[in-house]
């Protein structure tokens, strides 16, 4: 397998035969029940210099920074506080599958008021919420945020997104996920991208490890594994023999548009039936011409079909010509257009005119 990265009008080599090949296990597919769980959170940066909410503008800040203060045991109530250092924000983070009580996972903090930036802020001791309305985790600590901003009497820059920020390790785990993976009687394998000649593929890996057939495909994007006929094995060490297998996936031909950066990118796969583009002063032509092969009068063999293709693209005189040689694909075709020069727009044209017609056998993703 290989892929194509068309963009700016060059055709560049991303991924060579040479370099693709087999998959370990681990990185195909996701282990149903072991996931990840987001959570979120509403708290108070502190210690901003001068780029915080306007209270004017953001009253919430007010009201969580009067309920920290009140729980700390200062009494604020009918005080007008007017600070510009701190600043109120949506705190999320997701804990991981297994995260035990005391360890510890990274946040990122967003400004939701009207900051200019985080820079040099402290996240206040923030509660974070599951889905359930539980407390899984507890945030503080300063924040990293990535950006610069700068004002002056008559103008204002900004580098990056100041107003929003990370804390690496700045959340303990409090709570932990009720889940005991060790007591499943059947581990389920979701395929990250369904196939059926991949689903089937890691099956036949999977039961070759064992001395009984402990695999089964039950679809394009599920492979369930028996425990209890992988020989007395727990579903953790049964994960640990199968997870680093090597698999080859096999991948849909597609073709993939950006149109915002004009970038295409494409697989080997694609391929294109006999058809004619204009496209201004371009004409694109590929003809089929199948040539057949018989073997010599009285020997054994068969008759057999060989795919013969010639593809042209032709511009005015001033542009040049491109002819492709026979056998020619749709990297090469758009190889020969790049070499005229062609915008990446023209390119994404052309290709959404032969998806239209039939014509390009791929999917078509247009972002």
């Amino acid at each position: 397998m290989r892929a194509l990265l068309i963009g700016l009008g060059l055709l560049v080599l991303a991924l060579t035969d040479a370099a693709a090949g087999s998959v370990r296990l681990k990185d195909l597919v996701e282990v149903d029940g072991v996931r990840g769980n987001d959570l979120v959170g509403y708290g108070l940066v502190v210690g901003l210099d001068g780029t915080g909410d306007g209270i004017r503008n953001a009253p919430f800040t007010e009201e969580i920074l009067s309920g920290t203060l009140e729980r700390l045991g200062v009494n604020v109530s009918g005080e007008q506080i007017r600070p510009r250092n701190v600043a109120a924000v949506i705190v999320t983070a997701t804990l991981p599958p297994f995260a035990r009580a005391g360890s510890r996972i990274g946040v990122t903090v967003s400004a939701i008021g009207d900051a200019s930036s985080l820079l040099g802020g402290t996240l206040v001791m923030t509660p974070l919420n599951a889905a359930d309305g539980e407390i899984y985790a507890v945030a503080q600590g300063p924040i990293l945020a990535g950006g610069a901003a700068a004002r002056g009497e008559g103008s204002r820059t900004v580098e990056g997104v100041p107003t929003s920020g990370s804390i690496p390790t700045g959340a303990r785990v409090e709570r932990e996920v009720d889940f005991d993976f060790g007591t499943l009687d059947s581990i389920r394998l979701a395929l990250r991208t369904p196939d059926f000649t991949t689903a089937a593929r890691i099956e036949e890996s999977v039961n070759a490890v064992f001395p009984r057939r402990v695999a089964r495909m039950l679809d394009s994007g599920t492979v369930q594994i028996d425990i209890g006929a992988a020989g007395g094995d727990s579903p953790s060490r049964v994960m640990a023999r199968i997870e680093n297998l090597t698999v080859s996936p096999d991948v849909r031909a597609r073709v993939v548009i950006d149109q915002r950066s004009g970038t295409i990118v494409m697989g080997a796969e694609v391929r294109i039936d006999r058809v004619a583009v204009s496209q201004g002063n371009l004409t694109l032509r590929v003809e089929e011409a199948p040539v057949a092969v018989q073997p010599n009068p009285f020997a054994p063999g068969e008759t057999i079909v060989l795919p013969r293709t010639t593809a042209t693209v032709a511009a005015e005189p001033g542009l040049g010509l491109v002819e492709l040689p026979p056998g020619a694909s749709l990297t090469d075709i758009v190889a020969g257009l790049n070499a005229l020069g062609v915008a990446p727009r023209d390119l994404i044209d052309i290709l959404k005119a032969l998806h239209a017609t039939g014509a390009l056998h791929a999917d078509l993703i247009v972002e």
